[in-house]
């Protein structure tokens, strides 16, 4: 048994046990021979969960090279083969990749996630010439643009699988106190299900053609479906709820539409929600990405159109609006750091410390709420820590108040999941 001496849950200070995988008793405990870590009055809280991520796309990215800054850090990457890039903010096509590098194969990620760009030798190297999919981009002659919209499965098979550290992954969540995550990677084959469920944390797979949790229904950003099409696509995916990649406002529209028609369903839920006028019906549960607003705020007051800024990521008013809100990351297409995005769902700045929304910041505590709400029923109350419940814990070095007034993901401690410490910092 482990006993938490002198912890504080819930305001006031105490001593918890844990025996297996669950907390067994609360109170003033003695220490009846217990693996004893002392707390000097740091705040234990449930193991916080990020409700939407892409693990698979998180450990690809720790060995791709981060063109964020531009594609000029392509130069100097002269080895034999592919090369993988990830973060471009550009909107090019093959020949702005093949003016940085023109004869290695090369295949940039935009940073939504979306799309990938490879050069005219990556061109070459997938036929694209002679593949016919809707996700290549053509121009007005029939020659590929290098574009591939929402094709990571196809280039994947094309290029050949290799299995991914997600380890690294797992520990890195672990390090911010996250013990369950959700995977929004749409249509997962049994393989990277069974990939995915390595990892120690909590998992939902929205993608998991098995499960009975909701299924992954996406948008498209830049092609989105008929009426007809996605009405299809939702009655499909019945009895199980469905989580619907919606971004745009048209994309909003054309859901509320479909879901007049199918009907909705409890635990749909809409991710993203990037734009969701506040003229129209809110949606009963939506998670969200604040982190957003920080890391690519400035984009977003240059790029999006003003009438759209704001609708941009609303949070307060859609828990005004008796609506469930929940903050996630994204990662890695966003900060992964969940300290980071309860401050930016209350500071709501940008890099720059220009404000997107003010209106729509929310307290700290009621976005990490959003952080402790189940994986399988985001509409649930928040986990508590209390006798009964599950030992996926975080210790903070500091009391929950004071992390609340500045977040910092240096202040976490030490974390359990399932009963076992699974990192501890120093200090």
């Amino acid at each position: 048994m482990t006993l938490l001496r002198d912890v504080e849950v819930a305001g006031a200070r105490c001593d918890v046990r844990l025996a297996g995988e669950v907390v067994v008793d609360i109170g003033s405990l003695a220490d009846a021979g217990d693996e004893v870590v002392e707390g000097r009055g740091g705040a234990l809280l449930p193991g916080l969960h990020d409700h939407h991520l892409h693990l698979l796309a998180m450990a690809a990215a720790d060995r791709s090279v981060d063109v964020s800054a531009g594609l000029q850090a392509l130069i100097g990457q002269h080895a034999d083969g592919w090369l993988r890039a990830v973060g471009w903010s550009g909107e090019g096509d093959r020949y702005d990749v093949d003016a940085v590098m023109p004869q290695r194969p090369v295949r940039v990620q935009h940073r939504s996630g979306a799309l990938w760009v490879v050069n005219s030798a990556g061109v070459r190297a997938l036929d694209l010439r002679n593949v016919h999919l809707a996700g290549v981009e053509r121009d007005a002659t029939g020659e590929p643009t290098g574009r591939l919209w929402r094709m990571d499965a196809w280039i994947a098979e094309r290029l050949g699988r290799t299995a991914p550290d997600l380890a690294a992954v797992a520990d890195r969540l672990a390090r911010l106190g996250i013990t369950g995550v959700t995977d929004a990677t749409p249509d997962l084959d049994r393989d990277s299900c069974a990939l995915l469920r390595t990892v120690p944390q909590r998992l939902l797979l929205l993608g998991d053609p098995d499960g009975d949790g909701p299924v992954k229904v996406v948008l498209p950003d830049h092609a989105l479906p008929s009426l007809d099409e996605l009405v299809a696509r939702v009655e499909a995916a019945r009895p199980r709820p469905v989580a619907v990649h919606c971004v745009t406002r048209e994309a909003y529209v054309l859901l509320l539409t479909a879901l007049d028609i199918v009907g909705h369903h409890p635990g749909d839920r809409i991710e993203h929600g990037a734009v969701i006028p506040a003229s129209l019906p809110p949606w009963c549960a939506v998670v969200t990405q604040p982190g957003f607003l920080l890391a690519r705020g400035d984009d977003y007051l240059r790029d999006i159109p003003p009438a759209d800024l704001p609708d941009l990521y609303r949070h307060r008013s859609l828990l005004d609006a008796g609506c469930t809100v929940v903050a996630s990351s994204d990662a890695p297409y966003g900060p992964l750091d969940p300290w980071a995005v309860v401050r930016a769902a209350r500071d709501r700045t940008t890099r720059s410390g220009q404000v997107l929304g003010a209106a729509e910041r929310v307290p700290a505590r009621a976005a990490l709420d959003g952080l402790l709400r189940p994986l399988q029923d985001i509409t649930r109350p928040p986990r508590q820590v209390q006798v009964g419940a599950a030992a996926d814990l975080v210790l903070l070095h500091v009391p929950l108040a004071e992390m609340l007034a500045d977040p910092d993901a240096g202040l976490v401690r030490q974390t359990w999941l399932r009963g076992v410490s699974t990192v501890a910092s120093q200090g």
